[in-house]
Formats: structure tokens, C-alpha cells, sequence
């Protein structure tokens, strides 16, 4: 067998839709078109109209059956050469950045030389299903030959059958709300509520001012209508969120509210990943490199906090690259809770959970929070499930070309008690 040298993976850029509240703008949208939106931005922006991709990797959180084949689907209502594959794949809240990773780790070995990482959520077009037990009477129903056997198939029927399952997003091993395993790190590390409100109020600020600046301009594609963000709030201030009830705790221990947790969102975002040779072949600008790259996990069901992992993650890729983690100039760290982002920078800091859970000598220590989600993160944007990693990506990708130099870290969160974490280098 003969042996190959890595290559670098470029990140050459990356489109997502303005991001809406659930409900509201793309209430009538479904996540193939939403997905389709952003492939085919990609392909105008980066002039690949009729030209082949070797891989387009995408999916969504929240799915209906008939979306099992979700990413050739929308490949092909692009106008990206029909020999493009479409690879549908999903793990929660990290779907899109997984992605890139997998692309990421072929272009690398060389098997290709370019990939799209993509994906998208609505909540809003949520699949309704029976109760199983009127379900199998439909399937009976169904194969029945006669009307008397279809009929037969509803013997003994009940009321309480005919009562829809409700979508959920709740962990089904715990059956807690993931604003539920939440708020129980919140309490373990002793996450005040004015700190979350902090963090969220400056998220509101980043955002809207990226956007007032034309940041992203260029980071945007239109979709039904719609040219910016919703949740952006420009105007709120620490008193208006200090007086917001709390969400998933009422009791006066309570921290984590609707203004410091993400709302339901809807939205997809895109991202074209390729070799150094495929991006000068077609004169491409990189803007970053995605150097390392990590996903981890946590036992959440016996104790562990559900949204830790990215902990491990980071750790696990700082030590296989030699580096600490004060040697990022940027970090992107989403912002599902703004309980969870605290929880996660006070643990860099514990030495017995450094010690312990991440297997380090000394504590990773304190970021500088100047550097840390500079242009807003998710409290103000929104979170797509799928949708994140990719703005999430292409964002800090283009404020390391813009920067000129230096290094980047991701971290997001995931259900199932998940992390994923990324390391970009600035291709300058």
C-alpha cells in the first residue's frame, strides 16, 4: 500500500440564509428548500454553476421520513453538474461541522478534492406522527384487500390512539429538556444569572453590530424574501432581560430564560471546503485552513453534564497539536446556553475536573473573552441545529482571512451528550 502525505484542506468560504424565529418568516418553508437555497448560493458566489463537486454532505436535526435522501435531493434542484453526490448525515447541533470534518479528512488523504459541508433545520415544519398503535392500524388498513379487512383493522379502536406524538427535542434516555440538563450544570458550577445575561446582551451587540458593519454581506443569501436575521435585538438591555422569567425552572433557583437560551430557529447554512490545487485551479482565494479536528463524548445519562463534551474535545485536540489553550487569537464557541458556554470556560479552569474528566496535569486555565465570539453567536443569531457549525465555520474562516493571521477554535455542543471541536489556521 503505498503511503500519501496529508494534504491541507482549505475552507474557501460558505453562504447560510438570514436565520428566523421558528414560526415566523420561513413558516411555510421546508428543509429541502431552505438546504437547496444555500447549495445553490455557494455555487453562485463561488462561480460553480454545471461544475461536478465530489461530495455534498448535509442534513437536518428535525427530518420527516420523505427526507431520507435530503442532500442529493437538494443537490439536485441546484444548478451544481448532476453527477454532484448528495451524502445525508446528521449528529444534532454539531450535523454541519461534522460534515466538513469528514469532507475535510477525504480531501486530505486525497481521495477528493472538494466537498460541501451543509445543513439545515426548521422547527417550524415539524413532522406530526399517530401514536404507534394507530399507526400499525393504518399499515393493517392499508394491505387490507377487502373493505371488510381494512375495517377490521380499526376493531377495538380508542380514542386515546387517535392523539398526535408532539415533535421533541427532550434527551429520551433522561427525558429532560436540554434547557433541563442545563440548568442542572448552571447549579453544579454556580453560574449566577447575571452572568448569563451578560453574555447574552453582548452576543445582541456583536451581532448587530457585524451585521451595520456589512460583515455579512457577503455571508448571506436571500431566501423567500427575507435579508436579515429576526433575532437580533439591537435594542434590548440588562434591565429588560433581568426582568424575564426563567424557562425550565420556576423556582427561585432558576437562572437559564428565553433571552439566555437559544430560541427555536429556522435557517441552513453551506460551506465549500477543497485542496490547495483543486482552489488555485479554480481561482479560489482560501481563507482559512481546517487544521485538527475532534468529536467526544459524555456519559450525561450517568450524571455527566449533557453539554460538557466539547470540553473534551478541546483538550483532546490541544494535546495531539502541542498547544495550550491560550494560543488561539479567536474563539467560536456556540452559544446554545449561555449557561453552557460559562460552565465550560469555568471547567478550563478547575484543576480536579481538568484532572479528572479531561486527563490533564494542570488546568487549561482562562480564554480572553475579548476574543471570544466577537461577531455574536447563537443567543443573537438563532441555531438551526444542522445549520450551526456551518455559520459557525465559514464566519470565523473570514475573520481569520480578515485578520491576516492567527488561529482559530470552535466548540459546539451537542445533544446526546456530544462535543465537536475544530482548530482553523488563517491561510495567510
Amino acid at each position: 500500500m503505498v503511503e500519501k502525505t496529508l494534504r491541507r484542506v482549505a475552507v474557501i468560504g460558505g453562504v447560510r440564509t438570514p436565520f428566523c424565529r421558528s414560526h415566523t418568516m420561513y413558516a411555510d418553508l421546508r428543509n429541502l428548500e431552505m438546504l437547496t437555497t444555500v447549495l445553490q448560493g455557494v455555487s453562485d458566489r463561488f462561480a460553480l454553476n454545471g461544475k461536478h463537486i465530489d461530495e455534498v454532505v448535509a442534513g437536518a436535526v428535525v427530518t420527516h421520513a420523505k427526507d431520507w435522501n435530503l442532500a442529493r435531493e437538494a443537490v439536485v434542484g441546484t444548478r451544481l453538474a448532476p453527477s454532484t453526490p448528495g451524502i445525508t448525515m446528521m449528529q444534532a447541533c454539531g450535523t454541519s461541522l461534522q460534515a466538513a470534518m469528514g469532507i475535510g479528512a477525504k480531501i486530505a488523504s486525497g481521495q477528493i478534492e472538494c466537498g460541501i459541508a451543509a445543513g439545515s433545520d426548521t422547527t417550524s415544519d415539524a413532522a406530526i406522527v399517530f401514536q404507534r398503535k394507530f399507526a400499525q392500524r393504518l399499515v393493517a388498513a392499508s394491505r387490507g384487500r377487502s373493505f371488510m379487512q381494512k375495517l377490521r383493522a380499526f376493531k377495538g379502536l380508542k380514542l386515546r390512539e387517535l392523539g398526535p406524538q408532539a415533535p421533541s427535542t427532550g434527551e429520551p434516555r433522561t427525558r429532560l429538556s436540554m434547557g433541563q440538563h442545563c440548568e442542572l450544570m448552571a447549579k453544579e458550577w454556580s453560574i449566577e444569572r447575571t452572568a448569563q445575561d451578560e453574555l447574552a446582551y453582548n452576543s445582541h451587540m456583536n451581532a448587530a453590530k457585524a451585521f451595520d458593519e456589512g460583515f455579512h454581506d457577503d455571508l448571506i443569501v436571500p431566501c423567500a424574501g427575507v435579508y436579515r436575521d429576526n433575532n437580533i435585538r439591537s435594542d434590548t438591555t440588562l434591565e429588560k432581560l433581568a426582568d424575564l422569567r426563567t424557562a425550565f425552572d420556576r423556582s427561585s433557583k432558576g437562572t437559564l430564560t428565553a433571552a439566555n437560551s437559544t430560541p427555536l430557529t429556522d435557517g441552513a447554512s453551506a460551506t465549500l471546503l477543497a485542496s490547495e490545487e483543486w482552489a488555485k485551479a479554480h481561482n479560489l482565494p482560501v481563507l482559512a485552513w481546517l487544521t485538527d479536528a475532534q468529536t467526544s463524548a459524555v456519559d450525561f445519562v450517568a450524571g455527566d453534564g449533557l453539554l460538557m463534551a466539547p470540553t473534551v474535545a478541546i483538550a483532546r485536540l490541544l494535546e495531539r497539536n502541542d498547544m495550550a489553550l491560550q494560543d488561539f487569537d479567536l474563539y467560536e464557541i456556540h452559544e446554545a446556553f449561555a449557561a453552557q458556554v460559562l460552565c465550560t470556560l469555568k471547567s478550563f479552569e478547575d484543576a480536579d475536573y481538568c484532572k479528572t474528566v479531561l486527563g490533564a496535569s494542570k488546568p487549561l486555565g482562562s480564554i480572553d473573552l475579548a476574543k471570544m465570539n466577537v461577531k455574536g453567536s447563537s443567543l443573537a443569531y438563532g441555531h438551526p441545529f444542522a445549520a450551526t457549525g456551518g455559520r459557525i465555520l465559514s464566519l470565523l474562516a473570514k475573520q481569520l482571512h480578515e485578520k491576516g493571521s492567527g488561529k482559530g477554535l470552535i466548540s459546539i455542543c451537542t445533544a446526546g451528550g456530544m462535543g465537536v471541536a475544530a482548530i482553523l489556521e488563517s491561510a495567510k
